[in-house]
């Protein structure tokens, strides 16, 4: 009989596998998380020697863990509450600001920051530019925004994934992801002619 494909292995299956003492599935797992975590880390994390210890302290929680997970959302969502805790404790303990302390404002209209190009190797290599000038101006927002920006756009979760994950309210992140694109938008326009845009 032969071995099942590893994509086509449930979080059930890999779970228990682990839990039989299996570590070929807990590198799947990794495998599966890994883009995610380094996501979060990369973002919260500034200090680059930090990032791979909290990584690997990422993953030693959630092997520790795993006998604990009961299955009330996707592995990789719940890996990623680990990952955010994780950070948000060595944030914690470093003292550093995670966002600046702004009023509450619910439910604001969304926009975005950028159209796509869809033609031409000028567009393109203009859009490769304003993509550079966004991941900069991305990388100089707090440690939360730049995470929360990240999970949207780039790890392509849903609000309901992200707030799951960080524990805060689904509007809170929405607002806070509008708030990010504005302070962005603010941002590049305030540096940046519009013609170089």
């Amino acid at each position: 009989m032969s071995k099942p494909n590893e994509y086509n292995l449930t979080d059930q299956d890999l779970v228990a596998a682990v839990l039989r003492g299996d570590r070929q599935a807990f590198g799947l797992i990794i495998k599966r998380t890994e883009g995610l975590v380094a996501q979060m880390t990369f973002k919260m994390i500034s200090s680059p020697g930090d990032r791979k210890d909290i990584a690997q302290d990422v993953y030693l929680k959630v092997f520790k863990n795993l006998s604990g997970f009961k299955f009330k959302a996707k592995l990789s969502t719940w890996v990623g509450q680990v990952a955010y805790n994780t950070c948000l404790h060595y944030l914690e303990k470093k003292k550093l600001v995670l966002l600046e302390d702004l009023g509450q404002e619910e439910n604001m209209p969304e926009y975005q920051i950028i159209e796509d190009s869809k033609h031409g190797t000028e567009e393109i290599l203009i859009g490769k530019e304003l993509t550079a000038i966004l991941q900069k101006e991305i990388n100089q927002l707090k440690p939360l925004y730049k995470t929360l920006v990240s999970l949207y756009h780039q790890e392509e979760l849903s609000y309901a994934e992200i707030a799951e994950i960080t524990s805060l309210p689904e509007g809170t992140v929405k607002n806070y992801i509008f708030r990010a694109r504005k302070i962005l938008k603010d941002n590049i326009l305030s540096k940046y002619e519009r013609n170089e845009l």
